[in-house]
């Protein structure tokens, strides 16, 4: 499934140098490890919202999976390229902490934040965008007054992983879907600059398909055995909200 992509500028014109190999060379540089501004409203943060319905919530995994989808189809638009209109503000938060905060939103509340740049991906019955990062302190009204906690979706009985890569959340952290969220998104952005320029463009031409599902002791002690075999990338959280830092809370295997 091809991301919807909807935001201002969707007819901007790109620079000749600004192509997927260059953007994806941002990504595997890495990320900074700049210390937090001392003003909070100065942190940098990508918005993650995610659309969860009163009644006839979404599938968990569906909803991880798409909030992944969505991060790494943000980080690797035209937009985000040299000269393009996201360029700085993307560039000035992967040069700090990647920080994520998801919130969730319903109805009306949902369709105003489409008007937000950013991408916007749907798996199965479930949806989540990400948006252009940017200053707390400036961000957007109609994200602003969305919910970041109070809300949580359970597990469900997902099926075996599809094709594509898989996201193992270590399921004894107990996250929120917020939280893991936020955490499924980094890994897909570390992911990504992991792979080859080529293994990654034939993973944007597909919509960036991946599977999200909880890992108990054993799957979690096989993925770690991936990680230490260089098949796989693990994300290791700050320990702002929910978890002890340095905890890994998600392991990617392709």
């Amino acid at each position: 499934m091809t991301p919807e992509v909807t935001g201002e500028n969707d007819a901007e014109e790109f620079l000749a140098e600004n192509t997927f190999d260059s953007r994806h060379a941002e990504l595997a540089r890495g990320y900074g490890g700049a210390e937090d501004p001392a003003d909070p409203a100065d942190v940098l943060a990508m918005p993650l919202v995610l659309h969860i319905p009163k009644t006839d919530p979404p599938l968990r995994s569906e909803l991880l999976e798409a909030a992944a989808r969505a991060t790494v189809a943000l980080c690797l638009d035209p937009r985000v390229g040299p000269g393009a209109s996201w360029h700085d503000a993307f560039a000035e938060w992967s040069s700090a902490r990647i920080r994520k905060v998801a919130r969730r939103a319903r109805g009306a509340q949902w369709a105003a934040a489409q008007d937000v740049p950013g991408v916007t991906v749907v798996v199965g019955g479930a949806s989540a965008r990400a948006f252009v990062p940017g200053r707390v302190g400036d961000l957007d009204p109609r994200i602003k007054r969305l919910q970041i906690g109070g809300t949580d979706v359970p597990p469900d009985e997902a099926s075996e992983p599809g094709a594509g890569p898989v996201l193992w959340v270590d399921a004894s952290l107990s996250m929120t879907v917020g939280k893991a969220a936020a955490q499924v998104g980094h890994a897909s952005m570390l992911l990504a600059g992991a792979m080859s320029v080529e293994e990654c463009r034939d993973w944007a031409s597909a919509g960036y398909p991946c599977s999200v599902r909880p890992a108990d002791r054993q799957q979690w002690a096989r993925a770690q055995d991936e990680v230490r075999d260089g098949r796989a990338v693990a994300v290791r959280d700050a320990g702002f909200t929910e978890v002890a830092p340095g905890s890994t809370t998600v392991i990617a295997v392709r």
